[in-house]
């Protein structure tokens, strides 16, 4: 027998229930006849649902709270779809607006949901994420005491949010290293400065770091404040997209605009044919016809992809580094009236050339790995104090007094005086490539 209790506030979330069930069914009432019978499953499945709803309210060992029940349904429904799709509850939805924006609150880490964990996509420069060290391809395993497996990405994106300066403790498993170990991050206001520039000789390089609603303007005004510290002797520029999770379509498509003067950038495609769009580039490039790089990474995600995509299919930029992560698919933010909204994966993108990087990526034109050099772990280097019988070193003289002017600079490997900084291989290959092809270019042109 099914116990049926109906009162106070179990009245009214019922009546909400039947109230939804009614208006569904209406719904399909006023379907052309083919459709309406190809949906009369639905109101069997209807029907099916409030069932059970009942029963668990009814007969669960606890009594259960009817929102989180119908936000846990929904959750599901959309869990079951992609990686990507998922529903957003007033204080999420209010999050992705504010990171859309350039600043939320948090660690300063892009994720994704992948075998049950959190995997990172990539830390953002500048944050609490980054500075703990956090790297992309990342697993995520728990979260203070409690396990991630079982958890939604909302659920553990919403545990990784919380006050500024309180702490979080993740338990991470990371490629080549043998076991999971403990990451301490200090939570705090994580305020995106969505494009960095500086000069790098003769090239200006732009790092993109997400697209945010701030991105095509702050690239403009570098490029401005760039050139005009040059002058003539700017001869191209380095796009660094490099764990770059992606974010607002349409400024990946203004992105590209800016290095482009026709053609299309990308399209994206729905179900049906009639939710095609193209977006094509207009006149001005501000790279004025320069040489352009673009780096990659497999952190190279979504929005960055659509950029690195577009400049190559019509040979504008070389492509540098690893392959990008793959994620070619489109998803629009679809509000609910007070109860948040969801994230509906409603097209895949497409290149230039027609191609989708859906699970397969941006292939670079010149593969780069990242080098660097560390000392050997087994530390078993021999010099001339290892030799048998080797002459004695020199008593050490006391220094000679330094000049009072004198400034004590790290001095790298070749003798000159400037600080030494860890060498980014990809930066450099890209760097040179670059002067390269642009002497080559300004022969031809004289």
């Amino acid at each position: 027998m099914m116990k049926i209790l109906i009162g106070g506030r179990a009245a009214k979330s019922m009546l909400a229930l039947y109230t939804l069930v009614i208006l569904l069914a209406l719904l399909l009432v006023t379907l052309p006849g083919p459709v309406r019978a190809a949906n009369d499953g639905i109101y069997r499945q209807l029907n099916l649902f409030g069932d059970v709803l009942e029963r668990i309210r009814a007969d669960y060992v606890e009594e259960v709270d009817d929102p989180e029940l119908i936000e846990a349904a929904i959750t599901g429904m959309l869990r079951s779809l992609d990686p990507h799709s998922s529903y957003m509850p007033p204080r999420a939805y209010r999050d992705m607006r504010e990171q859309i924006k350039g600043e939320f609150g948090g660690l300063g880490i892009e994720v994704t949901m992948e075998n049950g964990l959190v995997k990172v996509v990539s830390p953002i420069d500048d944050t609490p994420a980054a500075r703990a060290g956090m790297k992309a391809g990342d697993y995520i395993t728990q979260l203070d005491d409690t396990p991630v497996m079982g958890l939604t990405l909302s659920e553990a994106v919403k545990k990784m949010r919380g006050p500024v300066n309180s702490e979080i403790r993740l338990l991470v498993a990371r490629q080549g290293v043998e076991k999971p170990f403990e990451v301490k991050i200090i939570r705090d206001v994580i305020r995106v400065q969505s494009v960095r520039s500086r000069l790098e000789g003769d090239m200006v390089y732009l790092r993109i770091t997400s697209f945010t609603e701030q991105t095509d303007s702050g690239l403009e005004k570098a490029m401005v404040r760039r050139k005009a510290e040059l002058g003539n002797k700017f001869k191209g520029v380095v796009l660094d997209l490099r764990n770059n999770p992606g974010g607002a379509l349409d400024q990946a498509i203004a992105v590209s605009d800016a290095f482009l003067d026709k053609g299309e950038i990308v399209s994206t495609r729905g179900r049906r044919p009639e939710e095609t769009h193209r977006y094509n580039a207009k006149v001005g490039d501000l790279a004025q016809g320069l040489p352009v790089a673009v780096l990659i990474n497999s952190g190279s995600a979504s929005a960055s992809e659509i950029v690195a995509g577009a400049l190559q299919d019509h040979h504008r930029a070389l492509v540098i580094g690893t392959k990008s992560f793959g994620k070619g698919s489109v998803q629009s933010i679809i509000p609910l009236q007070g109860h948040g909204a969801i994230r509906l994966t409603t097209a895949r993108y497409y290149t230039p050339s027609g191609t989708s990087i859906q699970a397969k990526g941006i292939e670079p034109d010149i593969t780069v790995e990242q080098v660097r050099v560390e000392r050997a772990k087994n530390n078993q280097r021999r010099s001339e104090a290892d030799l048998p019988k080797h002459l004695k070193a020199e008593k050490k003289k006391a220094p000679a007094p330094m000049p009072k002017n004198h400034t004590n600079v790290k001095r790298n490997g070749d003798g000159v005086g400037n600080i030494v900084r860890p060498r980014d291989f990809q930066l450099s290959y890209a760097l040179d490539l670059l002067r390269g092809m642009a002497l080559i270019q300004r022969r031809n042109g004289d």
